[in-house]
């Protein structure tokens, strides 16, 4: 089994701006894109075989039953869907737990990009 978490890359700081700088429609327009854009990676890895566990705010985790994927495949499928507006972080293990943690290394490590948790500490 493959997990895969997904989450948006600075999407509170987005949210934050429209707070600070008081504008409500733009706060409500980064809501629906981040609604449409989670809802779209969810189907896609629905349509992928995958089951979905979440799909809330601005993240997506799912499981496939399989023993590996191609995981640039899937991130650039997920690059596609989000275009240019928003940038998404993946993480990829073997659990949910490796799937996080590889997550949080994406993360920490430039944002925007896929993390497998077997690649992680190699130069990669």
């Amino acid at each position: 089994m493959i997990y895969v978490a997904i989450d948006g890359d600075d999407i509170g700081r987005k949210l934050a701006s429209c707070y600070l700088s008081n504008r409500v429609d733009d706060l409500m327009a980064t809501k629906d894109l981040v609604d449409l854009t989670t809802q779209h990676i969810s189907d896609l890895l629905i349509r992928l075989g995958y089951e979905v566990f979440f799909c809330a705010a601005d993240g997506v985790t799912g499981a496939l039953k399989v023993e590996k994927i191609d995981v640039g495949a899937l991130y650039q499928e997920i690059e596609n869907i989000a275009g240019h507006e928003l940038s998404f972080s993946v993480g990829v293990g073997k659990s949910l737990r490796e799937a996080y943690v590889a997550l949080l290394y994406a993360k920490s490590t430039g944002k925007g990009r896929a993390c497998e948790y077997s690649s992680i500490g190699s130069n990669v």
